[in-house]
């Protein structure tokens, strides 16, 4: 039986554009290569060039060391110069970053949907990809009132050797949280890269609300509703916190 769910984080946690999300972010996040004395257009290429070695990491390192190899690699830095780009990036994720918050819709549903969820006893993961540091999943957690607490386990890329949509990164998820796919559920809005954990055998629903399908699959195919409906079905799932005939 379930007992384990997964959510993606950006357009279903939270209802967010991908593409209004990604222009707003980089707007904000250029003033910090500025602030640096870096050239804006070369170090946006090599933040692109840098994010795309790790949706193609094979799991021999750590998402961050990727990405920070090819970074560096492209800019030219030397270690120093590295780790000051790094250092900067991390304080705009810790406070700058929080503004893009403004762009986000009013979200009443997914803080008391996870902890619900919780408090039935089910273990919960957020299976975002793992592309940001962790400090910038604190803050798009913030924007719903959740935490990292709220998780057993929480993907960002200083934990994660692989990313969506390769389904290692998955096999990598349930490893550390000791859960086979036919315990779990996995709940995003892109039916490639959150879909794709279901040829493994767990269980998915796609949140229709910020579909993402450049794919052009076809989405009755899955389990989907919207946001509302996805409460309403999450809701209706039983209480297991005082089951003793689960798996832990």
């Amino acid at each position: 039986m379930i007992n384990t769910v997964l959510f993606d984080l950006d357009g279903t946690l939270l209802q967010l554009r991908q593409d209004t999300f990604i222009e707003t972010y980089l707007g904000k996040l250029q003033k910090v290569f500025v602030r640096l004395g870096m050239d804006v257009e070369e170090s946006l290429q090599a933040l692109w060039i840098g994010t795309g070695a790790m949706v193609e990491n094979d799991g021999s390192m750590l998402n961050e060391q990727r990405f920070w190899a090819v970074f560096t690699e492209q800019m030219g830095l030397d270690e120093e110069q590295r780790e000051a780009v790094e250092i900067a990036c991390n304080e705009f994720y810790a406070g700058e970053f929080d503004t893009v918050k403004e762009i986000m819709p009013p979200n009443a549903i997914s803080k008391p949907l996870v902890r619900g969820l919780e408090a039935k006893g089910y273990k919960l993961v957020l299976a975002t990809n793992p592309l940001f540091p962790s400090c910038a999943v604190d803050t798009r957690l913030k924007w719903i009132g959740l935490s990292q607490e709220d998780f057993a386990l929480v993907t960002h890329y200083s934990n994660s050797t692989f990313c969506k949509p390769n389904p290692k990164y998955y096999e990598e998820v349930l490893a550390k949280i000791g859960k086979t796919p036919e315990q779990c559920l996995m709940v995003g809005n892109n039916t490639t890269e959150d879909m794709v954990i279901g040829n493994l055998g767990a269980e998915t629903y796609l949140v229709t609300d910020c579909l993402e399908n450049e794919a052009g699959l076809d989405a009755a195919a899955f389990r989907n509703g919207t946001l509302v409906e996805l409460q309403e079905y999450l809701g209706a799932f039983p209480d297991i916190q005082h089951r003793s005939d689960i798996d832990s």
